[in-house]
């Protein structure tokens, strides 16, 4: 893992106490001007992708295929579209470029429906997590988060033996997680990389930064009254009531900053900001030099976490976190002061990238997944998606 305590000439946030740390520490000032959401945010999937679909579809035709997405990368299963293993990406990533990942174990939930003992294995469960950790030289504090899954789902940090057996037992039976070594730092980014296959150069096209919510204490509203009265949070009460509903009553101290959401997803309540023009060339080099060593790897987006931003824009001292392939989105469109239209040309020049880069890789002679394998592991993932633990 690569991390630096390097002083950055890059201005950075500095609110906070010293009891906390402070929010957003190591990241780009948020800018807070404007509207706190734009209109069409926090859509439902059904009023905002019917355009990109529609494209999409055209893109089948075009390109003569309509699995091709499956095959952007070929050395990710499904070409990371869909119902890909984190796991199983993350290995490859392991294998090949150890130093940037955060380090993670799997752990098997026992499918209790198919196996008489599997009731005496799940009382097992959380010693035998603890000794997969000891073993690859890990410990509490974990984050817990599905194998199969997207936008945030089921991701918690675990801090206690308590709340790992909580998950464990409210994990889906039959189903695998991942234990990922938490990376204790404020700064997260999705950095969205791109190369056609017979390109001797990579480009990044997108970046994200991703701040995390607080709300500040005042010693004389609530905590449920001080996200009511934030200008975004309040917005959207229903991420964030629930996840601190045991405390919500409670008065924060003058000056006591309350992390609101852990999950770096936009879904699940971090704020999105459009960082694609912060890209440097030493940072692009860094990321095509580590998409190079995968073998086969064309499209994704790496999610990473890291100290100091101004490091990662001098191509060190980051951890990655995630691997994303063809399946990943170029999430600086929920940055509110993207306009519809923007959102909508950007997916449709990331599709565009997708399909040829597909169509290049078969004909090579890599083979999508039919139809039939396709529907199979969406299905898959879709069924476990609505049954994974809440997410921080």
């Amino acid at each position: 893992m690569n991390t630096s305590s390097m002083l950055s000439d890059l201005p950075i946030a500095s609110s906070g106490t010293a009891a906390s740390p402070p929010p957003h520490q190591g990241m780009p000032p948020l800018d807070q001007e404007g509207a706190p959401l734009s209109f069409f945010e926090f859509w439902p999937m059904w009023a905002f992708y019917p355009p990109v679909a529609l494209y999409a579809g055209w893109l089948m035709l075009r390109y003569r295929g309509i699995t091709l997405p499956t095959v952007a990368n070929p050395s990710f299963p499904g070409g990371g579209f869909v119902g890909e293993s984190k796991a199983e990406i993350l290995d490859l990533v392991v294998r090949h470029a150890p130093e940037w990942v955060a380090p993670f174990v799997t752990v098997d939930r026992p499918a209790l429906e198919r196996d008489a003992g599997a009731e005496l294995a799940l009382s097992n469960l959380t010693d035998q997590a603890l000794k997969k950790l000891s073993d690859a030289g890990l410990a509490l504090p974990v984050v817990a988060k599905p194998d199969l899954g997207c936008r945030g789902a089921g991701v918690k940090l675990i801090r206690t033996e308590a709340a790992l057996s909580a998950y464990l037992a409210s994990y889906p039976a039959g189903a695998r997680l991942l234990l990922q070594q938490f990376v204790p730092f404020e700064g997260e980014a999705g950095v969205f990389y791109c190369r056609r296959p017979g390109e001797s150069k990579g480009r990044l096209i997108s970046i994200t930064l991703k701040y995390f919510p607080h709300v500040q204490g005042d010693g004389q509203r609530s905590l449920r009254q001080l996200i009511l009265d934030d200008p975004r949070a309040g917005k959207l009460p229903h991420l964030y009531l629930h996840r601190h509903a045991d405390r919500l009553d409670s008065v924060p101290a003058p000056g006591e900053s309350i992390k609101l959401a852990f999950a770096g997803s936009h879904s699940r309540g971090a704020i999105f900001r459009n960082g694609t023009d912060l890209i440097t060339p030493a940072m692009e080099a860094r990321f095509d030099a580590i998409a190079q060593s995968l073998p086969e790897f064309y499209f994704g987006r790496f999610d990473i976490r890291f100290e100091n931003f101004e490091d990662v824009r001098n191509g060190h001292s980051f951890t990655m976190v995630e691997a994303n392939g063809a399946g990943a989105e170029s999430t600086h469109i929920w940055d509110r002061k993207t306009g519809l239209f923007k959102a909508w040309g950007d997916l449709m020049k990331q599709y565009k990238l997708l399909f040829q880069i597909g169509r290049a890789n078969k004909d090579r002679g890599f083979k999508p997944l039919s139809l039939s394998e396709f529907r199979r592991w969406h299905r898959r993932e879709k069924e476990l998606t609505p049954l994974y633990p809440a997410t921080d």
